[in-house]
């Protein structure tokens, strides 16, 4: 894993959002304001993501609706960032195989190293156990 290579590359360099919106699906967005799914998300948005909820048990989250799975987005999420437990991560990483999704990014605090082997080994970028929104504060900082 070359992380600040990946990190730079998903939250964009500087060249690579070429000023259009970057459609981050994230896994496991809950609706409770206090939990740091839904407030990293919501920096996020606020940062010009586009988020894209991905959590059955919901119907909207953050003004946008909710998708039971990835396979059912309307779009191809640049990233799928996900905040779920270490056990739950492989199955995400064989769906975004399938999809052929390309950028997976895991919260601090969650790691799989398993999953982030089968996931490169396939051709997926990942960045694993860091806060998207830490590490796009320390990128725009930059």
């Amino acid at each position: 894993m070359n992380e600040p290579e990946a990190i730079d590359e998903m939250l964009g360099n500087g060249t690579g959002r070429d000023g259009k919106i970057q459609a981050i699906a994230v896994v496991g967005l809950s609706d409770n304001p206090s939990k740091p799914s839904h407030y990293v998300s919501e920096y996020m948005q606020r940062h010009g993501y586009k988020i894209l909820p991905v959590n059955p048990a919901l119907q909207t989250v953050l003004g946008e609706k909710s998708y039971a799975s990835l396979a059912e987005l309307p779009v191809k999420p640049d990233v799928v960032n996900v905040f779920r437990v270490p056990a739950q991560i492989p199955p995400i990483v064989d769906e975004m195989l399938t999809l052929g999704l390309k950028n997976l990014w895991v919260q601090a605090g969650i790691i799989n190293m398993e999953a982030a082997a089968k996931a490169e080994a396939g051709g997926i970028r990942v960045v694993m156990d860091r806060c998207i929104m830490v590490e796009l504060r320390r990128h725009e900082g930059a």
